[in-house]
Order: C-alpha cells, then structure tokens, then sequence
C-alpha cells in the first residue's frame, strides 16, 4: 500500500550506498549549496503524513439532515524526484514512489438540523491489510457543521478533521544491498480545522476549504533501532479547491484540488452510495 512509499531514512555508516541509476546524473552534480540533511528528513517524514490527511472531498453541508453516503476515498501520492529521494549528502536513493494512491472506504452522515445548520460526522478507515510488503493502518474522522442562506445557495461550513496513520514494514531499507533487513515502524498524525464556502448548482457544487493542518511523525528505524526526530513537523495551511457532484440518483461524485504549500500538491477523489 502507499506505506510502502516511506521507505526513505537509511541514514547510517559511510560505505558505498546504493543509488538508482535514475538518480545516478543528479547524484553526481552533488547536491545544492544549501542542502541540509536534516531538512530532507524532515521533509520526508511530513509529506506522507499530510498525504493522508482528510481533506473534505464534499461542500459546506455534505448532506440533507438524516442522509449520508458510503464510498471510497482515493488520494494520489506525486512521485517524488531525485532531489527528495538522495538522502546521506547525494549519496543514497530510498524508494519512495512504489504506490500511486491512498485508498480509503469513508462514511459521512449528517444529524438533523438544528436551527437552519446541518451538524455532520465522517469516519474513514484502511485495515492493516500486508501489501506491498508493508501493513498499514489509516484511521480519520471529522466533524462539522454547516447551513445554506436564504435563496441563494450559497453554504457555509466549519469542520475538525484528524487522521492516525501506521505502518510496520522495512521502511528504511539497509544501507548496503543483500544486507539483512528489518521491519521499521512509522506512525504519521495529523489534525486540522477548515472552513468551507460553495454553491449549489442544483446538484453541482463547487466550493474551497481553507484551513490549518497540524502534523507530527514517529519513525523507528528496526535495523539499528535509532528513532528518527523530525525536528520541524508541519504546521501551516491546507487548501482544497473541488465540486461535489450529486445529480445522479444514490451516486455522490467529488473531485479535488489539494495543497499543504511548500509539501503536497495532489488530486484527491471521491465515488459514494447516497442515501
């Protein structure tokens, strides 16, 4: 699963490191003058735990008071280059790009309403099913409130959205290949509030979130049992720009653009029986 993309952290001993020839041109040219290692450590171990962050993927108020929806979330994970992938001054590559997605079955439901505002809840859940040689766990859940005005359409909305993330697998792969390895053990957490605006084109809702993300990492490393500190977890905004689509009879459609500048940049996507 995409836990399998954070195998990047083997930061010991100074033998001859194994670099994938994709990276093998930029290795060479060294890295830039102001690189720092702790930096792209700390970079890696934020961008998987904000590419599992729940971003709203639904409007202002997602649904009627007593209806809701059962689907399945799908989040892209961007390839990451050379540049992030070189770790040990440029001298090492670690696999970070074996999964393209971020599966994960979420339910939503809104409560009755309270005066003119809709309350709502979401829970998404990935089983720690073994796949790609890593067992993962994702577990998120939100809560929000939102209501439409007068005869315009128009909605707005307020939500508390987290998400614990774990992985047991060799993420930090040995430093020399052929050496023995072991099974690591990461756990990525992230919270955050959004605000939502949009409008209601008869079933076609586009609208933006803008919000605050908190996020904060664990990383053991099994082959040498070092912790790794990410010593500048991620706290800053997060954006999602997207349409929630709901003119088709039980079929809830939503698509989206999502940033944590500086970090992600990502397509997130939707697909829910309503009821």
């Amino acid at each position: 699963m995409f836990a399998a993309t954070l195998a990047f952290m083997g930061m010991l001993g100074t033998a001859h490191a194994y670099v994938d020839p994709a990276c093998q041109e930029v290795a060479d040219a060294g890295p830039p003058s102001d690189y720092s290692e702790e930096d792209q450590q700390n970079y890696l171990l934020n961008y998987f735990a904000l590419a599992t962050s729940l971003s709203p993927l639904h409007g202002a108020v997602p649904h009627k008071g007593g209806h809701g929806s059962v689907g399945l979330d799908l989040g892209i994970i961007p390839p990451l280059g050379c540049e992030r992938r070189l770790v040990l001054n440029y001298t090492k590559t670690e696999d970070t790009n074996k999964a393209p997605i971020v599966p994960r079955p979420r339910l939503i439901f809104a409560f009755p309403e309270i005066g003119k505002w809709t309350p709502y809840g979401g829970l998404a859940y990935a089983p720690p099913l073994r796949i790609f040689g890593t067992q993962n766990v994702i577990v998120s859940g939100e809560a929000g409130i939102g209501r439409h005005f007068g005869k315009t359409d128009w909605a707005l909305g307020v939500r508390y959205h987290h998400t614990l993330m774990k992985t047991v697998a060799e993420i930090a792969t040995p430093f020399d290949e052929g050496e023995e390895a072991h099974d690591d053990f990461y756990v990525g957490s992230t919270f955050g509030m959004d605000f939502i605006i949009g409008k209601d084109f008869d079933g076609l809702e586009p609208y933006v979130a803008i919000g605050l993300l908190d996020a904060s990492t664990f990383f053991y490393i099994g082959d040498d049992a070092v912790v790794t500190n990410n010593t500048d977890p991620y706290l800053g905004p997060a954006l999602s720009a997207g349409v929630d689509f709901k003119r088709v009879k039980k079929l809830d459609l939503a698509g989206e653009f999502y940033t944590n500048p500086g970090y992600l940049y990502t397509g997130r996507f939707r697909v829910a029986y309503r009821w």
